[in-house]
């Protein structure tokens, strides 16, 4: 039976800041490093392996993965890093505080920005201070200025079937670091949930879920390992 582990980076800068991130890159804070080096601990603590990992090119995914990785003592594992596992792009609400953001528009529109499905915020302005065209790990690829929940499961799930599904059926065991939404799309998938039910569902910092799979990759098993 197939195992899938996903972990949530462990809290952020922006995070603790309440600030929009998307495809910024932030650090993570020290209870964000405590919390990752917690999810490996936890992990070896229950048994848990994996024989290879993936994670987006941002840092807080990468520093949440390798900390864990560390404290299973198995910072040796390959590991793969590709932007389709990215957070999902908040376009001009990047680096925004989300409390000032509802204040200016209103709860209800800036609901809709972070919750609907396929409504994505405004788009990001060329240029400005969050702009990443610039930056060297894009190199090629069409940054999006703005993404919705929908667009963001238009990327991940391409490379879920391209490289990290034949790893499963491949009989590997594999943990997979990333960001809220670019594992709500994977969760939308394996556990089958409705487009009007997965902006609701809510996945916490540095707490490794399991999935035990059957031969389609769909689910037999999701749980929180904490909680086991």
């Amino acid at each position: 039976m197939p195992t899938l582990i996903l972990i949530r980076h462990g809290q952020s800068a922006w995070n603790l800041e309440n600030r929009f991130t998307g495809w910024w890159d932030v650090d993570l804070t020290d209870q964000g490093r405590g919390e990752a080096s917690a999810a490996g601990a936890l992990l070896a603590a229950r048994g848990m392996d994996a024989d290879i990992c993936f994670t987006s090119l941002q840092t807080r995914a990468i520093k949440t993965l390798n900390l864990a990785l560390e404290a299973m003592g198995r910072l040796w594992l390959p590991v793969e890093k590709d932007w389709r596992l990215n957070e999902r792009h908040y376009g001009g609400l990047t680096g925004l505080d989300k409390a000032e953001t509802a204040a200016r528009h209103g709860d209800d529109q800036v609901r809709v920005w972070r919750r609907s499905f396929d409504v994505p915020p405004p788009a990001q302005e060329p240029g400005g201070a969050f702009d990443l065209s610039a930056d060297r790990r894009y190199a090629g690829i069409a940054i999006p200025d703005t993404e919705s929940l929908k667009d963001t499961i238009g990327r991940v799930l391409p490379y879920w079937n391209d490289r990290i599904a034949p790893a499963l059926l491949g009989g590997q065991r594999v943990m997979i670091s990333a960001h809220g939404n670019s594992l709500r799309a994977l969760v939308k998938h394996l556990s089958d949930i409705p487009d009007d039910e997965i902006t609701g569902l809510e996945i916490p910092t540095g707490q490794p879920i399991v999935y035990e799979l059957d031969g389609d990759l769909r689910e037999v098993e999701r749980y929180y390992l904490s909680e086991r």
